[in-house]
C-alpha cells in the first residue's frame, strides 16, 4: 500500500470523519489485535474493501482520598498520544497490503465505539481478548456484546490461530496454543434448522464462493441424555437422524439453487454441538454462525452454541445478524424444513 492511499484520522475529530464501509477491525496492539488485524487486512484485500483501524481509549477517573473530596483524572493527551502509537504500528503491519487504509482514535467505551462502527462496516473484527483498554475483559462485555449487538456480521480471532496468519509469537505459558491441526480450503457452517442458521448459511455461501472455497454444513445432534427424560415417548435415535438428513438434503438443494458453482457437502453428527463446532474451528478457515438458534431463547441476543464456541474456538468464527434475506422465501419449495 502507498503512503499516499493511507488515511490516517487519529489527530482528527471523530465527526469529521466518514463513517466506515469497508472492513473495520479493533487494534490495541496485543498478540490477539495483531491476529485480528492480518486477518482483516487479508479480507479486505480479498474484497477489495477499504480496511479502517480503529482503537478507543477513555479516560480514567479516580476518587481522591484526604481531606479535599474530588475526583483526579489522568491526563487526555498522554492517553491519547499511546493510543495514536498503538495505531501507527499496526498500520505499518499492514502496510504491505495494497488496500484502502483508514485509521482513527476515537475516545469512548470499546463496545460502544464499534458498535457505532458497525452501523455502516460491511465487516466487524476483533481479537477474542486484548489489552484492558480496548477489547479488553477476556471475551466479556466487549467481545461478547460485539456479536450479540452488531449491526454488520462480525469475526472473531483467537489467538490460537495465529500460526495459519503469520503470528508466531507467544506468551510463555499461554493455554491459547495454535492448533497442529491442517487448515482446510473450507468454510464450515453450523445449522440446526432456525432461520438464523438459514441466513448464516447464506451468509457461509457467500463468502465460500468470494474465498474460492467449498462449504462444509454441519448438524450437531445432542446424545440422549436424562435431559431428555420429559419425551413421552421413546425416542427412535435412527429414524430421527433419517429425518435429519432428508432435511439436510433438501436444505442443501435450495443452497445449490442459489450458489450453483459452490462445492456442497452437508454432515449429521451426534455429539454436543458446542463441541463439535469448537472441534470444526481448528481445521476451517473460518466457521459462520447464527446469532441465536434453536438452543437460544427468543429473548436472547446470542444463543448459547454460538456463545460457548466463541469462547473456545481455535480458529475465526463469524456471527450473522438476523435481517431479512428474499431467499429465505423458496426454501420450503425444496422440501421438509429442518436443515439449512
Amino acid at each position: 500500500m502507498s503512503e499516499s492511499r493511507a488515511r490516517m484520522g487519529a489527530g482528527d475529530q471523530p465527526e469529521l470523519l466518514p463513517a466506515p464501509t469497508g472492513i473495520a477491525v479493533g487494534v490495541d496492539g496485543s498478540d490477539q489485535g495483531n491476529c485480528a488485524l492480518i486477518w482483516a487486512a487479508r479480507e479486505a484485500l480479498r474484497r477489495r474493501r477499504p480496511l479502517h483501524l480503529i482503537t478507543a481509549y477513555s479516560v480514567p477517573i479516580f476518587a481522591a482520598s484526604g481531606l479535599d473530596g474530588g475526583y483526579a483524572t489522568v491526563d487526555d493527551d498522554v492517553i491519547r498520544e499511546g493510543a495514536e502509537a498503538v495505531l501507527q504500528q499496526a498500520a505499518a503491519k499492514v502496510a504491505d497490503f495494497d488496500v484502502e487504509l483508514d485509521a482513527r482514535v476515537l475516545n469512548g467505551d470499546a463496545a460502544g465505539v464499534l458498535l457505532d462502527m458497525s452501523e455502516t462496516a460491511e465487516l466487524l473484527v476483533f481479537g477474542s481478548r486484548g489489552k484492558g483498554g480496548f477489547v479488553g475483559r477476556l471475551l466479556g462485555s466487549v467481545s461478547s456484546a460485539l456479536p450479540a449487538h452488531a449491526k454488520c456480521p462480525t469475526v472473531t480471532v483467537p489467538l490460537s490461530c495465529a500460526d495459519r496468519l503469520g503470528e508466531t509469537a507467544h506468551a510463555p505459558g499461554r493455554q491459547d496454543r495454535p492448533s497442529t491441526a491442517e487448515v482446510l480450503n473450507q468454510i464450515t457452517v453450523g445449522v440446526d434448522g432456525s432461520d438464523q442458521a438459514r441466513l448464516a448459511v447464506l451468509k457461509a455461501a457467500e463468502q465460500a464462493v468470494l474465498a474460492g472455497r467449498s462449504l462444509k454444513v454441519i448438524c450437531a445432534v445432542p446424545p440422549y441424555s436424562g435431559s431428555m427424560a420429559w419425551v413421552p415417548a421413546p425416542l427412535d435415535r435412527d429414524a430421527l437422524f433419517h429425518e435429519i438428513r432428508v432435511q439436510l438434503q433438501a436444505g442443501r438443494a435450495w443452497l445449490s439453487s442459489h450458489f450453483p458453482s459452490l462445492s456442497i457437502e452437508a454432515h449429521l453428527v451426534e455429539g454436543s454441538p458446542v463441541e463439535v463446532l469448537i472441534d470444526a474451528t481448528k481445521s476451517s478457515e473460518l466457521l459462520v454462525l447464527g446469532t441465536r438458534g434453536r438452543g437460544g431463547f427468543a429473548g436472547m441476543l446470542l444463543g448459547s452454541t454460538t456463545d460457548g464456541v466463541l469462547h473456545h474456538a481455535k480458529g475465526p468464527v463469524m456471527v450473522v445478524q438476523d435481517r431479512p434475506d428474499p431467499r429465505l422465501a423458496d426454501r420450503a419449495s425444496f422440501g421438509p424444513m429442518l436443515g439449512v
